[in-house]
């Protein structure tokens, strides 16, 4: 069958902002004299838990610590990393070539709506997706639920889709949810096993968008 649609994660995939909210956490850690664990960040990466894990382990790491004042900061902080940075290098070709081929393009994050339609807004993306499905309105990943919505918005069956996704617990989704899956790990997941992707390669840069409709079509 042929493709019909792609279907991104966001955070990580679409833009890499999972190192901006990383880094915030770790300055956070280390100014109370603390680090972070990268393991234990590995474990939530597309998921919806990063917060509630970060903060809990905040909190066993500084006993008597007002975890909900540091929130504010927190956000502060990674709008400020993020401002001046854009899409991943490859994304918007990607993209280009999509809108060429008239193929419908969808988003499934297990973050908020207000986090992706903002993000999305800020790098000027926001008219190219017809569906943007997030984890405020569907259980997050790595239940399948954000692509299954995805798939019902934009009117396509699973085999004539394609997703992208940048963790494992993403991939699991969209397969859960009976999409061919490229993997196309950031530099925080690189290290993390995508062997239940169909295709993993190391940007978006790699391989062009036709070959890889080509291979998984």
């Amino acid at each position: 069958m042929a493709t019909r649609a792609l279907i991104f994660d966001f955070d990580g995939t679409l833009a890499d902002t999972e190192y901006a909210v990383l880094q915030s956490w770790q300055e956070m850690f280390r100014s109370h004299g603390r680090e972070l664990p990268l393991d234990v960040w590995h474990t939530v990466i597309g998921t919806q838990n990063t917060a509630v894990t970060m903060l809990k382990l905040l909190g066993e790491h500084v006993p008597g610590l007002e975890l909900e004042k540091v929130r504010p900061g927190m956000r502060a902080r990674v709008h400020e990393l993020l401002a001046t940075q854009g899409p991943r290098d490859g994304v918007l070709g990607y993209l280009d070539e999509a809108a060429d081929r008239n193929l419908k393009l969808g988003v499934a994050s297990s973050s908020s709506g207000a986090w992706v339609h903002g993000q999305l807004e800020r790098l000027g993306l926001t008219e190219r997706f017809a569906s943007v499905e997030t984890g405020d309105r569907h259980a997050a990943k790595p239940r399948p639920d954000t692509y299954l919505a995805a798939l019902a918005t934009l009117g396509v069956p699973a085999a004539e889709a394609i997703a992208f996704e940048d963790s494992p617990h993403g991939v699991t989704a969209a397969k859960a949810a009976g999409i061919p899956t490229v993997a196309i790990p950031n530099a925080i997941t690189a290290v993390l096993d995508f062997g239940h992707a169909d295709l993993v390669l190391p940007s978006f840069t790699a391989k062009p968008l036709a070959e890889i409709l080509d291979l998984l079509g």
